[in-house]
């Protein structure tokens, strides 16, 4: 009994620190205000404009909708369901739509230019911005460049592809080859969203699931998931371009890229070092193989009666 006064002393003590940790872990996980938490301090909006700028809302679809001038069938559940998922994808997958958007700026002009003198319509640009992002990479499939041109593809439209000179990587080129892919395409299949489609699919492909199906039109084919998607992927990314703040986009113009101004060399008999011609220019190398990334070495072979124009940065 002599130690009772003792042990309530130290279970007394036990239960205040309890008490006291207790409090302390649940201060730690209380939730911070959504202004404190999410935002700088020196942002001053209301707290409506921050509750509405940090959640993601469900989007509205458009009414109607069309591709190269053709009618998007909106009526159709499954449509309506694909271009639903696309456009939501590619509106909060912000970093990639906005740097495809700051590239469209440096690249559409040209691309539109090239698709009117060739008689397709000016919404195959937007495939372009699906297909390459604007960027030379090369796919697990070894298709190159902006308009991911297989290599059979490419020399069947005019491209040369070798090994110190691969004209996939030219971005004007490659969109002249593709403009031949396409005419070819809408002599095979009279539409464009069709034609679209076999882009991605290949004409024989695509032309084999009509046949099988019984069906004259893409929208109307149980296809492959990445077709199936593809025409959609197209479709959500003129529709955020066109309507860039609907969709919560707002781009300065200042912050978008643009074309660099250009002059032209005309070579024609070898170029045994293209660092020492890069010199000779008043550039370096990197500015040489970034303004002209279809020369794949650091030499370039001139074969007898071809010549090349190579594009020098005017500094």
């Amino acid at each position: 009994m002599k130690y009772l006064p003792h042990a309530i002393s130290l279970l007394t003590l036990i239960v205040v620190c309890s008490y006291i940790q207790y409090n302390e872990s649940k201060r730690a996980i209380e939730p911070t205000p959504a202004s404190q938490a999410f935002y700088p301090k020196n942002i001053d909006l209301p707290p409506t404009e921050f509750q509405e700028y940090r959640n993601a809302i469900s989007l509205q679809l458009p009414d109607t909708l069309t591709f190269a001038g053709e009618r998007v069938p909106l009526n159709i559940p499954d449509v309506r369901e694909r271009l639903d998922r696309e456009l939501h994808i590619n509106t909060y997958w912000h970093s990639s739509t906005i740097f495809l958007m700051k590239r469209a700026n440096k690249w559409f002009p040209e691309m539109e230019k090239i698709l009117r003198e060739n008689g397709i319509p000016e919404d195959f640009k937007y495939l372009a911005a699906i297909e390459g992002g604007f960027m030379n990479e090369v796919s697990p499939a070894n298709a190159v460049g902006f308009w991911q041109i297989r290599k059979d593809a490419g020399k069947e439209n005019g491209l040369e592809i070798g090994n110190d000179v691969d004209e996939r990587y030219d971005p004007i080129k490659s969109t002249e080859a593709a403009c031949k892919y396409l005419n070819k395409a809408y002599k095979k299949f009279g539409n464009w969203t069709n034609v679209a489609a076999s882009y991605n699919r290949g004409m024989s492909g695509l032309g084999r699931a009509l046949d099988n199906q019984q069906e004259g039109s893409y929208y109307d084919l149980m296809l492959n998931d990445e077709t199936s998607r593809y025409v959609f992927r197209v479709l959500a990314i003129k529709e955020i371009f066109q309507n860039p703040k609907k969709y919560g986009f707002n781009i300065n113009a200042s912050h978008l890229y643009e074309s660099e101004k250009l002059r032209y060399v005309t070579v024609e008999s070898d170029i045994k070092d293209l660092v020492q011609f890069a010199k000779d220019q008043g550039i370096n190398y990197k500015l040489l193989k970034r303004h002209n990334p279809w020369l794949r070495d650091d030499n370039l072979k001139v074969r007898r009666g071809k010549s090349y124009q190579i594009a020098i940065p005017v500094i």
